[in-house]
């Protein structure tokens, strides 16, 4: 037998099938979506079995040297998944393949088989590995077994056997001891006045099961010491087994039942479940205002899912998965729910991911990788907030999740939900075509009203001499929740203490060396750093340039407006979360349910704080600078902006109090801001596609972004000009090919970067050209240190 593999070599000239023969003692248990080790060239690598046939064309074959998988980590479906994303986002199979497994798969491990049964019920040729131990190498059981490895495979599929990875790079796993009574156990042998003895044996008598030794020491209030004897006379047995690590260290959930759903809630559920119900891939937008209890419908779907017996998965923004979304799904599906985002700890990820491959939970909540979770009865997916940037993968292979959830419910015939307040424009487009259903919750819960939204021109204030970051009706908003004991919740779109530093004398401005940026000062360690490659170095206290002493911070950052807070309100007390205060593991959920429970008057933060949130007691929202993402050069800002702020405006007033929004802004008369003081989504629809008609941008056109970098920079500015040229003669007569020009920040760690953009609305040799390209440069080793990046539909375009 042949197995057709892809090797772990990310590379144009590897991008194909292996052949490799199948030893014979190996033949019953490869199957495709396995890792194997194998011989390329003078090494060991790994690679996937894509699928085994009977035999080859080529002459020569090389054997398969270890199976890393008892069992496939990818199924069939995640397979073909693979193939497609290869081949939509231009990246190697190899890249698509890694993207969808846990980080402790790619990393040296040991895999172990645990018996989980009695040896008796084990197959004959399997019980002497087992007759000493309970768990045994899986490399010693493929020595031991060689032409019987089936009846490995069968107890792994019985559930006899489970395959454990032990991940070397992060210590053990997590185990925990576990005893029983021998099967042979002689009471006599304990000594009369071994009064704790005896009623340990008693104890493990009456239970009559497997038990965690803490827990019986605890039961019978013993001594280690004590069970220590039983075991030296073989009258307990004990072994270690494995537990999972539990990444909500332990939080004990309240069961909640299913809350009645108002009219409107009920007239959007209804279409959903018959799609359910019928086994269809339709997919849903559901645009409901914040505080419209779109999560209510979530759960009540997913209910109806697990009750047909199939599985779901629950896509929510990285920066948005706050602990409190995580609680309603734990409160009303238990321990059915799995989580999974960058926060927990390579182990964590690993045990949540293995949980799921073995069907133990029916649910998972969690971020952009989550869509990739391995489940085979997937009954739906939703993606909640389905306008946010972070569902975009900047790296290899950059996929969009919307399109790889859509792709898999068209697979498993169900329904896709994409839920939120301010919809990507593309997609509301799609919804208005009848591409997707679109629904609409138009009233919060309860019709509690919206809360008012109002504009400060910072431009008065300063002709009024106001000189601080806050607008005098801000602080005076702010004085009046302190005396009512309310709180408040004030946004800034940025991180650290400033944007920049700049000297007042010559106008001179720190820059990273090895990137075209300024520098970003941080206040905790006195320094300045570069946001791109990390660069770090000392705040000057003169300027390097004219030796001058005015060398000041410009802009406001989050520590900045927290010392100015203290300074003007020393009364209130202050929480402040962004990227620096929530670096530590948990200190999100710290943060968030202090003030949950009212330890402080004012949360103060970035873009983390403007999801998600839903504190009764929140009644004013002030963003300080709300025009700060219109002026960057892209052509979605003003998208991103009316998003972001109608989603932090959306913190207030969500309960009895109704709420009221302040937006400081020195472009107050901006489309963007001022439909936000209406919650007027539709308005600002169709202002911005009027917009994005006349210049040609998405979703009129689609778009590709090609990005060329190199050290050395005449190389960049000849190999980009070919790359522009060869696409104008290639592409049709009504396709755009823009460039090649600068990229915006032309420098990141002492590359050079030059970029072209490819506009079109049908264009089927688009992909072909850029594959083209791509085999052409990538396949030159002359080529040195250039590299090429291929972005498909590009969110980014610094």
């Amino acid at each position: 037998m042949i197995a057709r593999t892809i090797v772990d070599v990310p590379a144009a000239q590897t991008d194909r099938l292996f052949d490799y023969i199948i030893p014979d003692h190996l033949e019953e248990i490869v199957r495709p979506g396995m890792r194997i080790v194998v011989p390329f060239g003078p090494r060991l690598i790994q690679g996937f079995v894509i699928e085994v046939v009977q035999e080859s064309d080529v002459q020569k074959l090389k054997s398969i040297e270890e199976v890393l998988d008892p069992t496939p980590v990818l199924t069939d479906e995640l397979l073909t998944l693979g193939e497609w994303l290869a081949e939509q986002t231009i990246c190697f199979r190899i890249s698509a393949y890694q993207a969808m497994l846990p980080a402790a798969l790619k990393t040296a491990v040991t895999k172990e088989l645990h018996l989980l049964t009695e040896l008796n019920e084990l197959h004959p040729y399997l019980q002497p590995l087992f007759k000493e131990k309970r768990t045994i190498l899986w490399k010693d059981a493929v020595d031991a077994l060689a032409g019987h490895l089936k009846h490995v495979r069968n107890a792994l599929d019985q559930g006899q056997l489970a395959v454990h990875y032990v991940v070397k790079e992060k210590g053990k796993k997590k185990t925990e001891k576990w005893i029983k009574l021998a099967d042979s156990a002689d009471e006599t042998k304990v000594k009369e006045n071994a009064h704790k003895q005896r009623e340990l044996l008693l104890y493990l008598k009456q239970q009559d099961k497997a038990l965690r030794s803490q827990e019986v020491l605890s039961a019978t209030k013993t001594t280690r010491a004590n069970l220590k004897a039983l075991i030296d006379k073989h009258l307990v047995v004990e072994w270690e087994q494995e537990t999972y690590r539990d990444p909500l260290q332990g939080v004990e959930y309240k069961q909640t039942p299913a809350l009645p759903l108002t009219d409107e809630q009920q007239q959007v559920f209804t279409p959903i479940s018959e799609s359910v119900l019928n086994n269809q891939s339709e997919t849903f937008l559901l645009h409901g205002v914040t505080g419209s209890g779109k999560t209510e419908i979530y759960l009540q779907t997913i209910e109806q899912v697990l009750n047909q017996g199939k599985e779901a998965i629950m896509l929510v923004p990285e920066i948005s998965l706050t602990p409190q979304i995580v609680a309603r799904f734990k409160a009303r599906f238990g321990d059915e729910v799995a989580v999974m985002h960058s926060g927990l700890s390579t182990g964590e990820k690993y045990d949540e991911w293995r949980r799921i491959h073995r069907s133990e939970v029916k649910v998972v909540v969690g971020a952009r990788s989550a869509v990739f979770a391995p489940f085979s009865k997937l009954g739906l997916i939703i993606m909640d907030e389905e306008h946010e940037m972070s569902y975009k993968q900047e790296d290899m292979p950059r996929y969009h999740t919307k399109e790889v959830a859509i792709k898999r419910a068209n697979y498993h015939q169900c329904p896709v939900i994409l839920g939120s307040a301010t919809p990507s424009l593309e997609s509301y487009a799609r919804a208005k075509k009848g591409v997707y259903t679109l629904l609409s919750l138009k009233h919060r819960v309860h019709n509690r009203p919206m809360p008012t939204v109002e504009i400060v021109d910072m431009r008065e204030e300063l002709r009024a001499g106001n000189r601080s970051m806050f607008s005098t009706s801000l602080m005076e908003a702010l004085k009046t929740r302190l005396e009512r004991k309310e709180q408040s919740v004030l946004f800034l779109n940025r991180r650290g203490y400033s944007t920049f530093v700049m000297c007042r004398d010559c106008g001179y401005v720190p820059q990273c060396e090895h990137c075209d940026i300024s520098l970003t000062y941080h206040r905790s360690n006195h320094s300045l750093k570069c946001h791109y490659c990390g660069h770090e170095e000392a705040m000057p206290s003169v300027c390097p340039e004219c030796e001058g002493e005015h060398i000041r911070f410009f802009g406001t950052g989050t520590q900045k407006v927290e010392e100015e807070l203290t300074r003007v309100l020393p009364e209130a007390r202050v929480i402040r979360m962004d990227v620096d205060t929530t670096r530590t593991k948990g200190a999100h959920q710290k943060l968030l349910d202090a003030f949950g429970h009212g330890e402080a008057d004012i949360l103060l933060g970035t873009q983390m704080i403007a999801k998600g949130l839903d504190f009764p007691n929140i009644t004013l929202v002030g963003v300080l600078a709300a025009d700060a993402m219109l002026h960057i050069p892209d052509f979605r800002s003003g998208e991103r902006t009316f998003q972001l702020l109608e989603q932090v405006s959306g913190r207030a007033g969500r309960h009895e109090q109704p709420g009221e929004v302040l937006l400081q802004s020195y472009t107050p008369d901006h489309y963007s801001i001022q439909l936000v003081t209406e919650h007027n989504y539709e308005g600002f629809f169709d202002y911005e596609m009027a917009q994005r008609r006349t210049a040609e941008y998405p979703p009129y056109r689609f778009m590709a972004l090609i990005t060329v970098s190199d050290p050395d920079l005449p190389n960049v500015i000849e190999k980009s000009q070919k790359i522009a040229d060869y696409l104008k003669r290639t592409m049709s007569k009504e396709t755009v090919v823009l460039g090649p020009v600068v990229s915006p920040i032309a420098r990141i760690k002492d590359r050079y970067r030059y970029q072209c953009m490819i506009k079109y609305k049908n264009e089927p040799r688009v992909i072909e050209a850029l594959q083209q390209i791509l085999r052409h440069y990538l396949r030159d080793t002359t080529q040195g240190n250039l590299q090429i990046s291929l972005d498909m539909h590009p969110y980014f375009f610094m």
